[in-house]
């Protein structure tokens, strides 16, 4: 019997759809790498505007916590680069765990407020387990940012620009 070009062609994408199932359902990482960036609030906006100015040498702390006692399970910390940018290697998979990147210390004086009345602005909370239907062992984080103790000047119009005001939406 011949083989003929068709199931040749079959047989090659059978076998290459076997090596793709293999490798997504390969064993879980045994480390992560999370990113994220670090800026100046320099409208006190609590997101991140046109005039916000990412911070180097800022430093940050990834946490996770057990989820039923919130014992502390594992940490590292981190130094933001000249772009603002951290880069975590965390070990490990942390299914059971809430785990969070933290703001620790900014490295401008002139912006170096944590905002610590609005946890959910101090902090970003990152998934760190296989068992998302996520292939990559990359994540990335929310931007987190310093504050300033007075906005800028040219804040009033950048708000506006976004349709806020100091008292809300326009």
């Amino acid at each position: 019997m011949a083989t003929t070009p068709k199931a040749i062609f079959f047989l090659a994408s059978a076998l290459c759809f076997l090596l793709l199932l293999s490798i997504v359902h390969a064993e879980a990482p045994e480390h992560f790498f999370v990113e994220g960036k670090v800026y100046c609030d320099n409208c006190r906006a609590q997101f991140v505007t046109r005039i916000s100015k990412y911070i180097a040498g800022a430093q940050v702390r990834l946490e996770c916590k057990d989820r039923a006692d919130g014992r502390l399970t594992y940490a590292v910390d981190g130094e933001t680069d000249a772009s603002g940018t951290y880069h975590l290697k965390v070990e490990g998979d942390h299914e059971e765990e809430i785990c969070e990147v933290a703001l620790v210390r900014s490295s401008d004086p002139e912006c170096a407020e944590i905002d610590v009345q609005n946890y959910l602005r101090k902090s970003a909370r990152i998934v760190l387990t296989k068992d998302t239907g996520i292939c990559s062992d990359h994540r990335m984080a929310n931007p987190l940012g310093f504050m300033v103790k007075q906005p800028l000047p040219e804040c009033t119009e950048v708000l506006r620009e976004l349709g806020i005001t100091s008292t809300g939406l326009v």
